[in-house]
């Protein structure tokens, strides 16, 4: 169970107060010293004035100040035999000394014993020191703690990490795939190390250099290879840390930060995931968030003002500049911008090589071709994948990595976790044709990417998955490659239609009809792939951003919409009576391919094309790295 400190102030505080109480009860000064002269017996006053006019009190022992006296006297009761009473005396009665003279009774005053003073003294002093000094401990305890206590006073301070030299355990030879950025960053690295080169011709160290990328691109590597190779003090942050609910608290730790920065300069401030406090101002409906946006004011201000930070070199990264406030990325402020890409197949095959220095690897295995396997796959996705690949290695008690252990990685990266495998039924053979229904259009359409394998083995919410190898890395993509893919996608629904009839289609469909509506569209409204003739209709983002283009009108009128929806339609009902056309022209191979695959549960794409070579002509598609 987790310790909670601000539990334990409240419980010592209370056990502290009893204690005291305690201690005070078990050390009270002693004010009268009855002792061995405690008498069992009380008598009252007035009967003892009776004894005491009848001649038969002996002696009187006077205790606690003349309040108590302990009696020795004669008892007519028990044959006048001598008995010790104990008698609470008045506190008004100045007479009774007198009378016990009158009467030649010997009598003695024994003075108070304060022997408790010293343990009374002890009770009262001991106890607030120990109560100080606990609640000191406790509260200096809670400020080494996040939001303890003592935080209160460092409220509006930097929460910045500084290292006056970073050792991050990275440098540029650890970063690989992005060449083109780790160049624009050593430079940034050499005007630290040698200004001189580039002051000497009357060059200015860039202030500001914003990476942007993908999530998982290497952003915060690069921050890390920069911290490590600079030499210089490093102070790293997140966007997140500036903000409050406070107004001011954002903008007085900006001020702090950069307070610090100059007084280490040269130095390097990364701030990381910047877009949470760089956002466009004004931005909100009916006003935007002041703390946020005083924060950025300060930090607008910090970067390029009236004083200058010479000597400081912003690095920041965001997935999201588009979001960011056009006053931060204008140059004196961020200088550079920095495209950090996912990785073409080289870099895929410079960042498996660092991520595979260790882990044993078969003879097998083949780097290259599982960068070609992976296109789309960024620097942490291939870290993510060999690492699974190694997991799968140990839990299946092997000495190294290999084929099979790669080709389980990548379908448990891009699809999820194996499942239960189907049993044999009405519902795994519909699937079995669903599946062969994309691959036998695949295979027969020369534009389609190849065919890596096909399998009823169900991953993730899929129960059945159909893969391609992408033939290089498209970031062009022809027309006859989209229809081709729109084929592909319709061709599990098209086998459902020309085996079970209309009536039997199922929805496992849905998403496939999802992908198509979406590439069609984007054909005609953005690629201008359609009668439509080349129009841009539909902006490349149809995130709503408030305060940007919320609200905006639309970009083409009615009519034109009621155009694209048939282009749509008619771009996506040519695909389908192609495909239909391919299922009744091959029915024989399809019945023959579903039954090996429901006896296998899986066929790779290689033995798929020998088995549908056998029953017609496979068109000739470029080979590339072997298939895992």
């Amino acid at each position: 169970m987790k310790f909670s400190w601000k539990l334990a102030v409240l419980w010592t505080i209370p056990v502290l107060v009893i204690g005291f109480f305690v201690w005070q009860g078990a050390f009270t000064p002693v004010t009268a010293e009855v002792g061995k002269n405690t008498a069992s017996t009380r008598m009252t006053y007035g009967r003892f004035l009776e004894y005491l006019d009848a001649n038969r009190v002996r002696t009187v022992d006077l205790y606690d100040g003349g309040r108590t006296a302990i009696v020795e006297a004669v008892d007519p009761d028990l044959e006048n035999r001598m008995q010790r009473l104990r008698v609470d005396l008045p506190t008004n009665a100045p007479e009774l000394i007198a009378k016990l003279r009158d009467s030649n009774i010997s009598f003695d005053s024994h003075p108070v014993r304060n022997d408790g003073a010293v343990w009374g003294f002890l009770g009262n002093l001991v106890f607030p020191i120990l109560l100080i000094g606990g609640l000191f401990l406790l509260f200096r305890r809670s400020n080494n703690m996040p939001g303890g206590p003592g935080q209160a006073m460092n409220f509006g301070k930097s929460k910045a990490k500084f290292q006056m030299d970073a050792k991050t355990g990275v440098m540029f030879d650890d970063v690989a795939g992005i060449a083109e950025a780790k160049e624009e960053l050593q430079e940034v690295v050499t005007f630290l190390k040698q200004p001189e080169r580039f002051t000497a011709v009357g060059a200015k160290i860039p202030k500001g250099v914003l990476l942007v990328g993908p999530p998982g691109t290497g952003k915060t590597l690069l921050a890390k290879a920069i911290a490590g190779e600079a030499g210089v003090p490093f102070f790293s942050i997140s966007g997140s840390e500036f903000v409050e609910m406070f107004v001011g608290v954002g903008a007085s730790r900006v001020r702090d930060l950069f307070k610090k920065a100059k007084e280490n300069a040269p130095c390097i401030i990364f701030i990381d995931e910047i877009d949470a406090v760089g956002r466009q101002r004004g931005a909100g409906i009916g006003g935007g968030n002041d703390e946020r946006e005083q924060t950025l004011n300060q930090m607008l201000t910090e970067m390029d003002g009236f004083e200058g930070n010479t000597g400081i070199i912003i690095i920041a990264a965001t997935n999201r500049p588009d979001v960011l406030d056009s006053a931060l990325l204008r140059p004196g402020r961020f200088d550079r911008q920095v495209q950090v890409d996912p990785p073409d197949v080289a870099g895929r095959v410079e960042i498996l090589n660092v991520h595979a220095r260790n882990k044993k690897l078969g003879a097998d295995i083949s780097l290259d071709a599982i960068a070609r396997r992976t296109p789309g796959f960024s620097g942490a996705d291939l870290a993510n994948l060999l690492n699974e690949a190694a997991i799968l290695t140990a839990r299946r008690r092997k000495d190294a990595i290999t084929n099979l252990e790669i080709d389980d990685a990548v379908d448990r990266v891009v699809a999820g976790m194996e499942g239960t495998p189907l049993v044999d039924g009405k519902s795994k053979r519909l699937i079995a044709y669903h599946e062969v229904g994309h691959a036998i259009v695949a295979t027969l359409i020369p534009a389609h990417d190849p065919l890596q394998k096909v399998t009823l083995i169900p991953r993730g919410q899929a129960a059945g998955l159909t893969w391609f190898t992408p033939a290089e890395d498209q970031s062009l993509i022809s027309r006859t490659q989209l229809r081709a893919r729109i084929c592909g996608a319709l061709g599990g629904r098209a086998a459902e239609e020309i085996i079970f009839g209309d009536s039997e289609v199922t929805t496992g469909a849905g998403g496939d009809l999802q992908q198509v509506t979406s590439m069609a569209r984007q054909m005609v409204t953005r690629f201008g792939m359609s009668k439509l003739g080349p129009l841009s209709l539909e902006s490349q983002s149809g995130e709503v951003f408030l305060g940007g283009n919320w609200g905006a009108r639309s970009e083409y009128s009615d009519e034109v919409a009621a155009q694209i929806d048939r282009q749509v339609r008619e771009i996506i009902a040519g695909c389908h009576q192609e495909t239909i056309q391919i299922m009744r022209e091959n029915r024989s191979v399809i019945d023959r391919l579903v039954d090996i695959l429901i006896e296998k549960e899986t066929i790779d794409g290689e033995e798929f094309r020998q088995i549908v070579a056998e029953y017609t002509v496979v068109p000739e598609k470029p080979q590339f790295a072997p298939m895992l």
